[in-house]
């Protein structure tokens, strides 16, 4: 499985950025995309995921009503639309793919994804 983000930079506070995950290599019918992000000094947290089975979504409190996840499922392209951004969004952030389709808060952390692109980072200026 290979993942590979893209769309990280710099914006100003208030500002939006979208970033995509390829992901390829493999041959599962349905799976899960998970978006994280990890500051400097702080552990990896999860930001939301998305299921290919049903398009569900699930997303973390700190970025519900901000950010949105969708997909292209015909391209295995995966995004993430982030709005009204903050300083404390700054991080990198990654994709990771689970083969259990289902989402939720209970199992879209971080464990539960065995899969990992390498990240972007995002920066968001005050």
């Amino acid at each position: 499985v290979q993942l590979v983000e893209s769309g990280g930079g710099l914006v100003q506070a208030g500002g939006s950025l979208r970033l995509s995950c390829v992901a390829s290599g493999f041959t599962y019918e349905d799976y899960a995309i998970g978006w994280f992000r990890q500051a400097p000094g702080k552990e990896r947290e999860g930001v939301g995921c998305i299921s290919t089975e049903d398009g569900s979504t699930y997303y973390a409190d700190s970025v519900k009503g901000r950010y949105t996840i969708s997909s292209d499922n015909a391209k295995n392209t995966f995004y993430l639309q982030m709005n009204n951004l903050k300083p404390e969004d700054t991080a990198v952030y990654y994709c990771a793919l689970k083969q259990w389709w289902i989402v939720g808060p209970a199992i879209c952390g971080a464990g539960d994804f065995g899969s990992w692109g390498q990240g972007t980072q995002v920066t968001v200026s005050s």
